[in-house]
């Protein structure tokens, strides 16, 4: 059995150098050097001068803003541990890391930290020699004799746990600590779980940078977790490479990264960016308006995108008179038909719009300068630029091949009958059309009441234009609620880069969404990608995950249920209740009050409909209460949940309000039953679900 060790145990630690018989006082010990060992890294950066090494006042801000950050990445979050596992290697591990260690002992922790010397105290989870805390196992112990996970108390140090990898004397084991880790009470934002990486999670964290990585997985098995530690050891691995190209953090909505937003900073990691897909489309217009789902899924769907393209391409036209160019005495002529040969050779090389309509008048100024050259002339590249700024250029280039305005063109494909049938003629059928017209043209891209669709649609025609810059890594979470033209999207912001897609089939819960990964990813340009699933559940109680399990066959067939390795008898409650609307009420109220007696944040889920009477009957009863992304603390731990926000949030205890109204709240059943298995699937440690109408059909 593993050695569990608590602040009343004084159990000798043979390893122990500080001459102390007590183990706990020697971590402690340890513990107290490196968060001085830190606070001294960061003193040493605090106190660098750099007036004397700045050549100008531009480098001097570029410096001292990179200082800055490294101090806001040295800070000691109190209330983070410091370091949270120790290998004992059994022999000496090469290489300068190992130089000057504690023998052949490391800290495993969030950051590495140094002491003034230059010696290793804590080393950071994302370097190789840590790789074995989360591989290592008594099947494969990759060289180490004895792994030690610490638990910590309000910041304090207060027990260890051993497993001796290479004693064929100790059962396998279940880490208690790592048990207890796992379900501590959720108050605040999502935490990291770097201290509870299980060994599927972490061969995908720890996957190149070179290649995109497919997440599935039910919930409560850390995919967005690891998506987001992904992201601390690509950033670890290729820093440089990412510092130039970027990086990038993709969310359903803003709550969810309100949620998420803490886990890398407290990695020591502020570089990276957080943005919903709405955000990265909403360029230049307005989102006012809202499409009918029918509506919606014809302007989410991958052949709009021809669709743009012919729309665009069609202001391309044939040249009908020569370009003339007069410099001095001379007239330079090109003839029509040449013009048009260099229009059907930028055609066919299937350039953006606007590299062609930049590259045209270089091509016609060229030919001018060939019949200068053929008539005994030596004009230079400042001739040719020269030529390609002549107004009779210009005017050609304008008639041939004019600049346009993807949002114009936008408009008018939904404003313009004949102009979308032409363009999108054996591609959307009649009534498809009929529900991508407006009923009441807008008179102008200004005054129009644009669609999240809409602006999809914008950024698509703005690509077809000029190049959308691309992300050195993007994260893509909650991934299967996204349409083809919403993957195109994300797709261009990592064209010469790498994704890490993280989603779960089961928990689509837009019209269109994905129905298949393989699907999902050609859109999103990354067909070779590698689709990993996790199927252990860490979150969820097993007797949790089950009841909402039972909604699979109909939600997702094929998709395997989620193995939930917490038991937790008693998580399960559902109750039917009497007295319609107001009873109803008042038993959520009830069960509120009694899940808020247990430790931890607690959330009430309902139907989008039932939140103004729910909030309501909550105010009348004395008690406050959050909503999605507010930050839970100690004194306020109740959030008022819409079932549309529940998505990707956790809780350590969930009231579910009336399912048949969530489900009845979606556009369609298995839009709703999706829905529903969400809300069944946020809680941490226990699950009420109350309800007066009969639960659905596959719950019952």
């Amino acid at each position: 059995m593993p050695a569990h060790v608590s602040e009343s145990d004084s159990t000798p630690d043979p390893t122990s150098t500080t001459g102390t018989t007590d183990p706990l006082a020697h971590e402690r010990a340890h513990l107290a050097a490196s968060r001085a060992a830190l606070r001294g890294m960061r003193e040493d950066v605090q106190a660098l001068d750099i007036r004397d090494v700045t050549a100008n006042w531009v480098n001097a801000a570029v410096l001292q803003a990179q200082i800055d950050d490294r101090i806001k990445a040295l800070a000691d979050l109190s209330h983070t541990p410091l370091f949270f596992g120790r290998l004992d290697y059994l022999h000496a591990v090469g290489g300068e890391l190992a130089e000057g260690a504690e023998g052949e002992r490391f800290y495993i922790g969030r950051r590495h930290v140094h002491d003034a010397v230059g010696d290793p105290m804590v080393i950071d989870w994302r370097a190789p020699v840590s790789q074995p805390y989360y591989q290592a196992s008594r099947t494969n112990p990759q060289d180490v004799g004895l792994r030690r996970r610490f638990g910590y108390t309000g910041g304090e140090l207060t027990a260890y746990e051993d497993e001796h990898l290479t004693d064929p004397a100790e059962a396998e084991h279940t880490s208690r600590l790592l048990q207890a880790e796992i379900e501590r009470p959720r108050v605040g934002p999502m935490r990291d779980i770097v201290a509870t990486i299980q060994p599927e999670q972490d061969e995908i964290v720890r996957s190149g940078l070179g290649g995109t990585v497919c997440v599935q997985g039910g919930p409560g098995t850390g995919k967005t977790a690891v998506g987001l530690h992904r992201v601390a050891y690509l950033l670890y691995a290729h820093r440089e490479r990412l510092a130039r190209t970027g990086t990038l953090v993709i969310g359903p909505n803003r709550s969810f990264l309100h949620y998420i937003e803490q886990v890398l900073p407290a990695l020591g990691e502020l570089e990276v960016k957080q943005a919903t897909v709405d955000d990265l489309v909403r360029t230049g217009v307005e989102v006012r308006g809202e499409d009918e789902a029918a509506t919606a899924v014809v302007k989410g769907d991958a052949r709009m995108a021809e669709v743009l393209r012919r729309a665009i391409r069609s202001h391309v036209t044939a040249p009908v008179e020569p370009v003339v160019v007069v410099r001095g005495s001379r007239r330079w002529r090109v003839p029509a038909y040449e013009v048009q040969e260099m229009v059907d050779e930028l055609l066919a090389r299937d350039m953006r719009y606007g590299a062609a309509h930049e590259a045209l008048p270089q091509r016609i100024a060229h030919a001018v300068l060939v019949r200068m050259e053929e008539a005994g002339e030596a004009p230079d590249d400042r001739v040719q630029n020269a030529v390609a700024r002549n107004p009779a250029v210009k005017a050609a280039v304008k008639a041939v091949w004019p600049a346009v305005d993807p949002a114009k063109v936008v408009l008018r494909l939904l404003s313009d009958a004949e102009f979308l049938a032409a363009h999108a003629e054996g591609l959307l059928s009649e009534e498809e059309q009929k529900r991508l017209l407006w009923a009441k043209p807008a008179r102008s891209v200004k005054s129009a009441k644009w669609s999240a669709a809409d602006a999809v649609l914008i950024d698509e025609a703005g690509d077809l234009v000029a190049r959308t810059h691309s992300l050195g890594h993007v994260v893509l979470d909650e991934a299967q609620d996204l349409s083809p033209m919403q993957y195109r999207a994300v797709g261009r912001r990592c064209s010469t880069g790498s994704a890490t897609v993280l989603g779960d089939l089961a928990q689509g819960t837009t019209p269109w969404s994905t129905e298949s990964w393989g699907e999902a990813l050609f859109h999103l340009g990354k067909g070779d990608a590698v689709v990993e699933e996790l199927t252990a559940g860490f979150r969820v109680p097993r007797e949790v995950i089950a009841y909402a399990s039972r909604l699979l066959p109909v939600i997702s067939p094929g998709l395997a249920a989620v193995e939930s390795v917490r038991e937790s008898p008693g998580s399960l409650v559902v109750r039917g209740v009497a007295g319609g609307a107001e009873g109803l009420d008042a038993a959520v109220v009830a069960a509120c009050e009694e899940s808020l007696r247990h430790e931890g944040s607690i959330g009430l889920i309902a139907a989008d409909a039932r939140i103004p009477a729910l909030g309501a009957a909550l105010a009348a009863a004395g008690h406050a209460h959050l909503s999605p992304g507010e930050e839970t603390t100690a004194a306020s731990r109740l959030t008022l949940v819409p079932a549309s926000l529940a998505k990707g949030l956790e809780y350590d205890y969930v009231v579910l309000d009336e399912p048949a109204a969530v489900v009845d709240g979606e556009p369609d059943e298995r839009t709703g039953l999706r829905r529903l298995y969400v809300a069944l699937t946020r809680a941490v440690s226990g699950l009420t679900v109350l309800h007066a109408a009969p639960l659905p059909g596959a719950l019952a």
